[in-house]
C-alpha cells in the first residue's frame, strides 16, 4: 500500500514539474542563433512563459562560459527523463573545450543580450537613484565656477565643497530629479539624480576642491551634487525568471515623462531588492480595471483589472526598480499593478 502511494505521488510530482515547464505550440526542435536575437526572444520561441527559461537552460559543461550564446551558436531541444531541455552546440568558430587544446578567448560583448540593450544603456547613462535623502544632502556639491560664472559647461573649471572619497579620481555630476515616495505607505523609496555631466578632480585645499569638467550633457549649476562614477551598464547575461515570492507592487513613474506606457518603455515600480527584485526578475502588468456606473442601481463599480503586459527589471535598488515593458496588449498607465506573472 505504501509503495503504490509512494509511486502515485512520484507520479503527481512529476506531473507538475512537467507542467512547470511549457513548450509553446509550434516551437522548433533546433535553432541556429543570429544577430539581433535576444535571450528573451530564444526563451519566447520555445517556451509559452519565457519567464521559465532558467527551468529548460541545461549548462554543458564541456563548453566554456555556457551561460553565453552567441550567433552561430545551434540550441536543441532533448528531453531527460521525460522533461525538456534546451542544450547549446557551439558555432564552429567557437569550438568546444572538449575537442580543442587551446580555449579561444571570446569578449562578452559579442554574446547576445537578454534584452535590447541599446534601450536600457541609454537611459541608465543618464539616471541614477540614490537610497537615501542623507546620502543625497551629505554629497558634495558645486561651490562656484571659474571666473565667477554661474553656469559651467565641458572644459572649465568648477569650486566644491564638501568630503570627497579617497582615491577617487573622477566623479559624476547629478542634479536631483524627482523624489518618490510610495504610493501607499506613503515610505520615501529614493531620488532620481539626473546626469549632467563628469568632472576630474584637480586639487584640494582648505575644504574647497577644484575639479575640471570632462563632459557636461547640460550647463552645471551652482548646486549640482558629486557622486562617485559607477558602472552604469547592464550586465547582459542575466537570466530571465519569475519572483521567489509573491509580489505585489505599481508603476510609479515612467521617466521619459510620458502617461501612456508601451512596448520598450522603461518604467519605475515600487519594489527594489529588499522585496527580492533582481536583474531578470520578469513581472506581470495589471491594467487597472475602470471605474463605471452601473446604470440599474446608480452605483460607481469598478470593473476586474486585466493583464496588460510583462516587464523585466534591469537594474534594481533598494526599495524601487527600473524595469522594461517586454510586452503589451493594452495602453498601460501610472498606478497599473505589477505582480508575479
Amino acid at each position: 500500500m505504501r509503495k503504490s502511494l509512494l509511486a502515485l505521488l512520484l507520479l503527481a510530482a512529476g506531473g507538475l514539474a512537467q507542467a512547470d515547464v511549457q513548450l509553446k505550440a509550434g516551437h522548433p526542435e533546433n535553432y541556429t542563433v543570429v544577430k539581433g536575437d535576444t535571450l528573451w526572444d530564444i526563451s519566447g520561441r520555445f517556451l509559452s512563459q519565457p519567464w521559465k527559461w532558467p527551468e529548460l537552460w541545461h549548462v554543458n559543461p564541456q563548453i566554456k562560459n555556457p551561460n553565453l550564446i552567441y550567433p552561430g551558436d545551434t540550441l536543441s531541444l532533448t528531453y531527460v527523463n521525460g522533461q525538456p531541455r534546451l542544450t547549446l552546440n557551439r558555432g564552429e568558430s567557437r569550438g568546444t573545450i572538449k575537442l580543442s587544446p587551446q580555449v579561444r578567448s571570446t569578449p562578452m560583448a559579442e554574446a547576445i543580450p537578454t534584452i535590447p540593450l541599446e534601450v536600457i544603456n541609454a537611459f541608465l547613462f543618464n539616471n541614477r537613484i540614490v537610497d537615501s535623502e542623507a546620502d543625497f544632502t551629505a554629497a558634495p556639491y558645486v561651490l562656484a565656477g571659474g571666473g565667477e560664472s554661474v553656469v559651467m559647461g565641458a572644459g572649465q573649471k568648477i569650486y566644491a565643497r564638501g568630503a570627497f572619497a579617497d582615491q577617487q579620481p573622477s566623479y559624476g555630476i547629478f542634479r536631483q530629479g524627482k523624489t518618490y515616495t510610495d504610493p501607499v505607505s506613503k515610505e520615501f523609496l529614493g531620488i532620481n539624480a539626473n546626469v549632467i555631466g563628469n568632472a576630474d578632480m584637480l586639487s584640494s585645499e582648505d575644504g574647497i576642491t577644484t575639479l575640471g569638467v570632462t563632459r557636461s550633457n547640460e550647463e552645471v549649476r551652482i548646486g549640482d551634487r558629486f557622486f562617485p562614477t559607477e558602472e552604469r551598464a547592464v550586465n547582459s547575461t542575466f537570466m530571465p525568471r519569475e519572483p521567489a515570492s509573491q509580489v505585489d507592487g505599481l508603476i510609479i513613474d515612467v521617466p521619459r515623462g510620458v502617461t501612456q506606457i508601451g512596448l520598450l518603455d522603461v518604467v519605475t515600480i515600487n519594489k527594489g531588492k529588499r522585496d527580492g527584485m533582481a536583474e531578470g526578475t520578469v513581472l506581470a502588468i495589471m491594467k487597472t480595471g475602470e471605474t463605471v456606473r452601473d446604470r440599474v442601481t446608480g452605483q460607481q463599480v469598478k470593473v476586474p483589472d486585466e493583464r496588460g503586459g510583462l516587464l523585466m527589471v534591469f537594474r534594481a535598488y533598494d526599495k524601487i526598480s527600473y524595469g522594461l515593458v517586454l510586452t503589451a496588449s493594452r495602453d498601460l498607465a501610472l498606478m497599473d499593478k505589477v505582480t508575479n506573472p
